[in-house]
């Protein structure tokens, strides 16, 4: 990451927010002999950041309706069209290090230049794709672009108002983005519908405009082996759900692998210091908790209340739909009062919020309780990320926030994959 855009982090990273729209932003400063007060230009405004980051959620949920109708198209069955669903799950997760890790090498332009011409080249293959491998092709450059926008977007935050702006968004638009994409499949065709998360390009310019595009300077060797390691970890713990023996034989070994590279190269591509900063560790396995807590209980709560009401497939949905937004419009409120109620307090009430909606699925004799379960869990999901992904860029080095942020959302993105295996475990288990 460039010094200026680090110059930026630590003006947003102090407790009170109220300096969001007065400090320096991100691009390059101007010559001394230009006017002073030009140099100091104001940060991006976080509907950008949003806009940015949050599309890429409607894109992972948009095929969740319409996978009867893709399959059809691509000639498979309904079952064989999820793997649609797994590769952007793997894509995303993958790519967020990998993207970190060009963030903190080669600078912010490098890698929105990236991210940008992987969402178009996605977004085009996915259009024309003929068959399932090469839709899936497409699907994966689609996330992994997404992920470095992502990663950009979350760099460039900065405070937990900022950051819980951008993570209540992806709580909404992660929200709407089935019947977004039912919608625009009915209207238009599904490969129409899985072209959302490109809406995210416009706020490319305005971004780049406002930020440090230069290369940081070079430090040590990319080191590619610990990075295909990592790489190899999340790709085996993405598929345990589907491949639960084999996926975590691999995993154990690919764990064991990175460890014994990580001891031998301790600046590598994951750096053993922050391995062994204690608020990284904790936040991130707090977000992984909270991730899978949330995505299980997604999956979960529509097939409870099938089962314990006699309530329609299409009340089921427009209810936990009602009671999503309402979480995420509850994230959102409790990021913008973080800067006066302090951090402490708000991961209190995420650690609260976050044990009461499994306690209160697995114990309420009330059915309708089930729907303002969905609102809690995406509460404590979207505003413990925003919360916890300030503490894990304020608690390293300035110089490490990008892989921070990188490893960190990579703990997140493995929930998507843990809680929906769960979920099937308990509904089939039920």
């Amino acid at each position: 990451m460039s010094a200026v855009t680090l110059r930026a982090h630590s003006q947003n990273d102090t407790p009170n927010d109220t300096h969001d729209d007065a400090h320096d932003d991100t691009r390059p400063a101007v010559p001394q002999s230009a006017d002073a007060g030009a140099a100091a230009r104001r940060p991006v405004p976080v509907v950008w950041l949003a806009l940015l980051a949050t599309p890429i959620a409607a894109s992972a949920n948009s095929p969740v309706l319409i996978l009867p109708e893709m399959a059809g198209s691509l000639g498979v069955r309904t079952a064989t069209a999820t793997w649609l669903v797994t590769v952007f799950a793997w894509a995303m997760a993958v790519g967020t290090p990998l993207m970190a890790g060009l963030l903190r090498r080669r600078g912010l332009g490098s890698t929105l230049r990236l991210s940008s011409a992987l969402i178009v080249a996605g977004t085009a293959v996915v259009a024309a794709a003929p068959w399932l491998p090469l839709a899936m092709t497409g699907r994966a450059a689609q996330a992994a672009g997404g992920a470095g926008l992502v990663t950009a977007a979350m760099s460039l935050a900065g405070s937990i108002r900022r950051m819980g702006v951008i993570t209540a968004g992806f709580g909404t638009l992660g929200a709407v983005g089935p019947l977004l994409g039912s919608a625009v499949a009915g209207a238009a065709s599904w490969r129409l519908s899985l072209t959302v998360g490109g809406v995210a390009l416009l706020a490319v310019p305005a971004v780049m405009r406002r930020a440090d595009l230069s290369a940081p300077p070079r430090t040590t060797p990319f080191d590619g082996r610990g990075a295909a390691l990592l790489v190899l970890l999340a790709t085996a713990l993405v598929l345990v759900p589907r491949h639960p023996l084999a996926a975590v034989t691999a995993s154990l070994a690919a764990a064991a692998l990175l460890v014994l590279h990580v001891r031998s190269n301790p600046t590598g591509f994951v750096p053993l210091s922050l391995l062994r900063t204690r608020t990284f560790v904790l936040s991130a396995l707090l977000a992984c908790t909270l991730s899978t807590s949330y995505f299980t209980l997604l999956f979960t709560v529509p097939q409870l209340l099938r089962d314990r009401t006699d309530w329609s497939t299409s009340t089921i949905g427009t209810g936990q739909l009602v009671a999503l937004l309402s979480g995420s419009a509850l994230a959102m409120a409790l990021a913008v009062a973080s800067a006066r109620m302090g951090r402490r307090r708000v991961l209190a009430i995420v650690l609260t919020v976050g044990a009461l909606a499994p306690l209160t699925a697995a114990l309420s004799p009330w059915a309708p309780l089930l729907l303002p379960v969905a609102t809690l869990a995406v509460l404590a999901t979207s505003a413990g990320q925003a919360t916890l992904a300030v503490s894990v860029t304020q608690a390293t080095s300035a110089a490490q926030r990008p892989t921070a942020i990188g490893l960190f959302n990579l703990c997140y993105q493995l929930g998507g994959a843990f809680g929906p295996a769960i979920a099937a475990l308990i509904t089939l288990g039920g």
